[in-house]
């Protein structure tokens, strides 16, 4: 059985689609007889069944280093010479084309993953307009797949209302070793040049629009010392106040890890959330999580793992982040491992499974594993 995931949501740098796609090939060597190939855009072309395949692509200004391959039939070449017996196409753009007409020409099961919400994305860059007949699109191109996953009950409602048919929720997981409590160990304030006395809270991810940064910007400009925001990613945010450090983003998971964990909690303003990875990586790292209460992050965070704030209202975070300080934050946190332990990959995949067991697939579902606290 060879399965195949292709997307050009592939950024070298990092990112959830990434941090999803490795984490399901390591997944499935150590736990299935399967192999797993990945096509994704890179530097140059690499043909590799069983590992990473990568076509050559031009890099999309102004992205979180993306790549977008412009020779849409050596795609379609790549992906039949890799002779897949399922494919999953991670992107509405012409990888999911492609993998349409090869999946028709081999007689094999086609699924989608909706990783982002483009249809509200270009809304919200292009207008309503644009925006709708994107959403237009995308009912169109889904009703070529046999399943549709949604990474959240938010995004399976989002695409049913669009008419989209087959849709399945399949919620993201967590790596709950790397991400763990016992990552705590670094002396973040001393690394940093602030004073022990700081109360450090962390965003981590793309410095984009759909992030609104702003917000959090305005509300730690509100609540000034001892509050202090640490950024970790990259992108379009280039100036920051005095207590905002931004430091690039961590490319290896148990340094992100490191640094989620030996913060006091995880601050997040964005809407457009379809799962909220990073969000679980820190309930994961059992560290509190105030966010915006949108998208689909009421699915993972209540007032027993954190504090969710009205969007775009940066008020509402300083006192919520004030706030935060007068509960048992150590409490919080083991409340916020309890929830992610119930994320796992593996629970993920053996989900996913099933999944494709429904579509014909011959499945050898793996001895159920528990997690470890």
């Amino acid at each position: 059985m060879h399965v195949v995931d292709t997307t050009v949501f592939f950024s070298p740098t990092s990112g959830g689609v990434k941090r999803y796609l490795m984490a399901k090939h390591a997944w499935y060597a150590a736990h299935t007889p399967w192999r797993h190939t990945l096509l994704v855009p890179g530097e140059r072309e690499e043909f590799a069944p069983g590992g990473i395949s990568t076509l050559r692509g031009v890099r999309i200004p102004g992205t979180f280093n993306y790549r977008l391959p412009i020779d849409p039939p050596r795609w379609s070449a790549m992906l039949a010479a890799l002779e897949p017996d399922l494919i999953e196409v991670g992107d509405a753009f012409h990888p999911a084309w492609c993998a349409a007409q090869v999946a028709q020409r081999r007689g094999i099961p086609l699924v989608a993953f909706f990783h982002s919400n483009l249809p509200q994305l270009v809304t919200q860059r292009m207008g309503t307009t644009i925006g709708a007949g994107f959403a237009r699109y995308v009912r169109w191109l889904y009703a070529r797949f046999d399943a549709v996953l949604a990474p959240s009950r938010y995004m399976r409602d989002y695409l049913r209302g669009l008419g989209v048919t087959r849709v399945i929720c399949q919620p993201l997981g967590v790596d709950v070793d790397t991400f763990n409590p016992a990552q705590r160990t670094l002396d973040v304030r001393r690394e940093l040049g602030l004073g022990q006395d700081t109360r450090l809270l962390v965003f981590a991810g793309r410095f984009s629009g759909e992030k609104n940064l702003p917000v959090l910007f305005e509300a730690f400009a509100r609540l000034g010392k001892p509050y202090h925001l640490l950024l970790i990613g990259g992108g379009e945010a280039k100036s920051f106040a005095p207590n905002v450090t931004a430091i690039p983003y961590r490319r290896d998971s148990g340094e992100l890890a490191r640094w989620i964990a030996s913060c006091d909690a995880l601050v997040h303003a964005g809407t457009r959330e379809t799962f909220g990875l990073v969000i679980v990586e820190a309930l994961a790292c059992g560290r509190p999580v105030i966010a915006a209460r949108a998208g689909a992050v009421p699915e993972l965070v209540d007032g027993e793992v954190g504090l969710l704030v009205e969007p775009g209202d940066a008020q509402s975070f300083a006192d919520s982040i004030a706030a935060l300080y007068d509960r048992d934050i150590s409490a919080l946190g083991r409340a916020a491992r309890e929830r992610a332990l119930r994320l796992s990959w593996t629970q993920a995949f053996q989900a996913q499974l099933a999944t494709y067991a429904s579509l014909g697939v011959r499945v050898r579902a793996p001895a159920p594993q528990t997690a470890s606290a």
